[in-house]
């Protein structure tokens, strides 16, 4: 079995980029990369360890018929969540390990003061949000729209769009982009 290429295949369907795997499993960047690349036979113990990032057992990793079988996550909890944090605006993503994700969901929150930056984003895809506790300015093209709690957007994320809290409390936004660029 060709040890490196395995080890490739399940981070890549479990949505991992080396350095994400190489975090998860406490190990160095280099570390997966060399193993991927077939410069170095790691130990057992080398190899476990690496896989518990994913997770996925040597019994799964050696079983190309098992592995292939085997299902992600359809629940996650709070400390599932990766922290895709902007400056001070807080963001955790929701199943980054589903494999081939085709959106991005997300817990975002802003604190008084913050905004997405003076730059108006645009790019493919869309974007919805659900406003679930404080207040929101959404500015989309030349329209600047105030959202409170309970009240939500949806908008074709080619148009020229920026976030901000110019409020006094913590805005918390549950939201979701296509495609998935987190």
């Amino acid at each position: 079995m060709d040890v490196g290429k395995r080890l490739s295949e399940i981070r890549k369907k479990a949505g991992l980029s080396q350095r994400e795997l190489a975090k998860r499993a406490g190990v160095t960047n280099s570390t997966i990369s060399m193993i991927e690349k077939n410069s170095v036979s790691p130990s057992v113990g080398s190899l476990k360890k690496v896989l518990s990032g994913v997770p996925i057992s040597l019994l799964e990793f050696f079983d190309v018929e098992e592995s292939a079988r085997v299902d992600f996550p359809v629940t996650y909890r709070a400390e599932d969540f990766l922290d895709s944090s902007i400056d001070d605006i807080g963001m955790k993503l929701i199943g980054k390990r589903f494999p081939n994700r085709a959106m991005s969901f997300l817990v975002e929150d802003y604190p008084p003061g913050t905004d997405t930056g003076d730059e108006m984003y645009t790019h493919e895809g869309e974007e919805a949000g659900y406003v679930v506790e404080g207040r929101l300015e959404l500015t989309v093209d030349d329209e600047v729209h105030i959202l409170e709690a309970g009240q939500g957007y949806y908008f074709e994320s080619t148009r020229r769009h920026r976030f901000r809290n110019p409020f006094d409390e913590t805005c918390r936004i549950v939201s979701a982009t296509t495609p998935a660029n987190f």
